[in-house]
């Protein structure tokens, strides 16, 4: 039976879920009555849930029958120390999960075939190199024809957010802390979805930031754009195409930022690490309305200890105008060009 404080949930959060995952489980029955359980791509069109199958095949049996689609997400373990220093039993994961509940229906109009299809190559083969699919054109004709697609209708969608919401303030201070003490992988994204899903915990002393600004571990593909704009105006980038700066920006080791109480970006920065030895700090932008107020401080504070970063013996970066920015952070210029760059030795 599902814990009520666990829901939490929006119904497009649980759609887009499904539409990312990079694999979801198909649960049916065959046409002997047999359990049907498939791994599978799948795609995400007008609100319906598609995916590929051979013409023969227990996948393919499932046409016409009730099934359920599923997708999760492993967003941290928390061991048992967090909680308790004696029992093993408080260990626990937090996780996000969605499932899709409908009949099967098979589709047989070409241009949507193609369409799924084509989705599908968009979704696992992004980097293109290949004419996109159509049902008209003669190199595609045969396979639009001869392969099955199947779809669901999202009617009936559902999704949990397992992050802590059990857990009263002081617990979930506790593991905000040890998750950004830890640092493996997964860990700065897993602290902005704790906190978002537990709203009322205190900010941790790592995130404390000024009032009216929210800061954030993990930046990622819904920031994309706002960061692209608040740094396509910056001196350093008055020559970098936008879709360079978006590319640098989801290659970095680390990646933070702040957005104020509207929800609006108002400041990111990005590091180049290897967790160890050497760190390049590049990209750091304050929004213009909130210089002077000391949230470039914080975000600084916040990438410096960024556990990609935090270990590195030598920290770089470039500036031509704030240097004495840097400087209060133990920064030294190293060598004198148009935009001096400074180091920071620990």
């Amino acid at each position: 039976m599902r814990k009520q404080e666990f829901f939490g949930m929006a119904r497009e959060e649980a759609v887009a879920l499904l539409a990312a995952a990079p694999v979801v489980r198909l649960a049916s029955v065959g046409e002997r009555g047999q359990p049907v359980l498939r791994s599978l791509h799948a795609v995400v069109l007008d609100n319906w849930l598609y995916f590929h199958a051979a013409p023969v095949g227990e996948k393919s049996e499932t046409v016409g029958r009730e099934a359920v689609i599923a997708a999760d997400e492993t967003v941290a373990t928390i061991p048992s120390h967090v909680f308790d220093p004696e029992r093993a039993c408080p260990a626990t994961t937090y996780y996000l999960s969605a499932q899709a509940h409908g009949t099967l229906h098979a589709v047989d109009e070409p241009a949507l075939k193609a369409r799924v299809l084509q989705a599908l190559m968009e979704k696992h083969q992004p980097e293109g190199g290949y004419v996109p699919i159509t049902a008209e054109d003669p190199r595609y004709r045969g396979a639009v024809k001869g392969i099955a697609v199947v779809g669901m209708p999202l009617t009936q969608v559902d999704g949990k957010a397992k992050l802590g919401q059990n857990r009263g303030t002081d617990d979930l201070g506790k593991v905000l802390r040890f998750l950004w003490a830890r640092g493996e992988p997964g860990d700065p994204r897993a602290v902005d979805l704790v906190r978002a899903a537990n709203p009322n915990v205190p900010t941790p002393e790592f995130l404390q930031a000024p009032a009216g600004a929210r800061l954030h571990c993990a930046s990622g593909p819904r920031d994309l754009a706002e960061t692209v704009e608040l740094l396509a105006g910056q001196y350093w980038n008055v020559d970098v195409p936008r879709d360079r700066i978006a590319r640098a920006q989801v290659s970095s080791s680390a990646w933070v930022g702040a957005r104020d109480e509207a929800g609006a970006l108002i400041a990111t920065g990005r590091g180049i690490a290897d967790g160890a030895r050497c760190a390049f700090l590049l990209d750091i932008a304050v929004a213009e309305p909130w210089r002077g107020r000391g949230l470039g401080k914080a975000l600084l504070n916040l990438l410096l200890d960024h556990p990609q970063v935090r270990g590195c013996r030598r920290v770089l970066l470039r500036t031509r105008d704030a240097q004495s920015f840097y400087r209060a952070f133990g920064f030294r210029e190293r060598i004198e060009l148009p935009g001096t760059e400074m180091v920071l030795n620990r």
